[in-house]
């Protein structure tokens, strides 16, 4: 079980590196990232709800949704729309590898202190040597691939 679940975290990062690259295309070509971010946002409701009817999961139940804080509806939409702006600004202008690379180091760095910290709710992980011997190793890795 845990293999398939390190294998879809796998396929999840290559979908959003694809994601990504299209969205990076639209954004060039209509010279507006946020309209890209936009068209990506629109899409993903759709697909979503589609998603939502195949898998047929069930339905919300009203009284759940009352009981969770509001912004959690929205803050993570708009970490998205941000995130996903910054993304396709910049991976015409430093090529997708390297907005991938340096987008990965980011949450790398961010989920670490996170995982440390419980931050967001999240379960604690502590920083162990082996954690931080593999982060080196993956911001070395960071910096080969954004060096000429």
């Amino acid at each position: 079980m845990r293999l398939l679940l390190q294998i879809l975290a796998l396929t999840g990062g290559a979908f959003l590196a694809i994601q990504a690259g299209f969205n990076s295309q639209l954004g060039s070509l209509l010279k507006q990232p946020i309209l890209a971010v936009v068209a990506t946002s629109l899409s993903s409701v759709v697909f979503g709800v589609i998603l939502l009817f195949i898998l047929n999961k069930g339905t919300v139940q009203p009284m759940i949704t009352t009981q969770i804080p509001w912004y959690l509806w929205f803050i993570g939409g708009l970490f998205s729309v941000i995130g996903i702006s910054i993304y396709f600004y910049t991976i015409p202008k430093l090529g997708i590898s390297r907005m991938i690379a340096l987008g990965l180091c980011g949450q790398l760095i961010f989920s670490m202190i996170a995982g440390k910290y419980g931050w967001l709710n999240l379960p604690v992980e502590p920083l162990t040597s082996k954690r931080l011997f593999g982060a080196i190793a993956m911001l070395i890795g960071i910096i080969l691939i954004n060096t000429k």
